[in-house]
């Protein structure tokens, strides 16, 4: 469903920005108010108190960190500049997209391959955390002057747009806990679920809407960024598979460290982009793109994880018949 929004979002922007350019400038006035509204509620839906379930998992977590904010950013770092190098707003907007592990939508597919939900649970407010506080540095670090970056501005930017969407956001999350049974509240929270795709689709809109003009013009340039973005995760695929194998992961960590490698945090990204680097549409079209190989490469993931699970299944059954006969 959310690869279809985006896909709609994106031609539909784009068609009223070529064919009304008046009303297609007129929805790019507007994107500060959807970009709060989509930071608002990535927050709402962060479980704070599932970081718990790390107190026992301390191995896995520190595998899960040192793949994500490591290895991968050094692995899309070299992908971006294979592919993108003559075109460094698409380059800069790749490494942005390949840098940030996902903190929402990784969840629901690593439940549906039986990997270790809890833990995935634990895994959210770490992750969002991380990639905030490393942005700035990692923006500095892999992008080599490709951008204008002010530091300091940045900075600044980010705790002006993210700090009072943050209380916010929480103030509301801890109202709702306690004035709700748990079972409604959790239907709350797969309302903002459900609710979030829709507003990164109006974002999308928005963003080709009042910059069709530019987009149109780097056209060709998004076949590479695809091949990119499809390379990058063969990669990760690769790696996660390794590490599992080598640190011997039981099954449902070893789904969950795929589904967590593999997913990437676009939407965030996204909203701290636009915030810290204004007027680059280029950079935002790149993890646009990005967002529409995900959902395709995760649902391959699902497939190839569940064929696992049951290989792992049957040679389990046939070494417990051989050890009891």
């Amino acid at each position: 469903m959310t690869s279809s929004l985006l896909v709609a979002g994106i031609v539909t922007g784009g068609l009223l920005g070529s064919f009304a350019p008046a009303v297609g400038q007129e929805l790019g006035n507007y994107l500060d108010y959807t970009l709060l509204a989509l930071i608002t509620l990535l927050f709402f839906g962060v479980r704070f108190g599932a970081l718990v379930q790390v107190l026992g998992n301390v191995r896995f977590l520190a595998i899960a960190l040192v793949a994500n904010f490591v290895l991968i950013p050094l692995i899309g770092y070299g992908v971006a500049s294979l592919f993108l190098a003559p075109h460094p707003l698409f380059m800069v907007g790749l490494i942005i997209y390949f840098m940030a592990p996902c903190t929402d939508w990784f969840l629901g597919f690593t439940r549906l391959v039986g990997g270790n939900v809890p833990l995935g649970t634990a895994l959210i407010p770490i992750n969002i955390l991380v990639q905030l506080l490393l942005y700035p540095l990692y923006l500095q670090l892999f992008t080599h002057n490709l951008v204008h970056i002010d530091t300091s501005v940045i900075g600044s930017t980010l705790l002006q747009w993210f700090l009072l969407p943050l209380v916010i956001a929480r103030i509301a999350h801890q109202a709702l806990r306690l004035v709700m049974s748990t079972h409604h509240f959790e239907v709350i929270l797969c309302q903002t679920d459900r609710v979030t795709p829709w507003i990164i689709a109006m974002l999308v809109l928005q963003i080709f809407a009042g910059n069709v003009g530019v987009l149109l013009e780097h056209l060709a340039v998004f076949v590479w960024v695809l091949l990119a973005v499809f390379i990058f995760f063969v990669l990760t695929y690769f790696l996660g598979e390794g590490i599992s194998r080598l640190c011997r992961l039981h099954y449902p960590e070893h789904a969950l460290l795929t589904m967590t490698t593999a997913a990437r945090n676009a939407p965030l990204m996204l909203a701290v982009t636009m915030t810290a680097l204004p007027g680059e549409p280029l950079v935002y079209a790149a993890l646009v793109i990005g967002m529409l190989v995900e959902f395709p490469h995760l649902t391959a993931l699902r497939h190839l994880l569940l064929g696992a699970r049951d290989r792992f299944s049957r040679h389990g059954r046939a070494g417990s018949v051989a050890a009891n006969s």
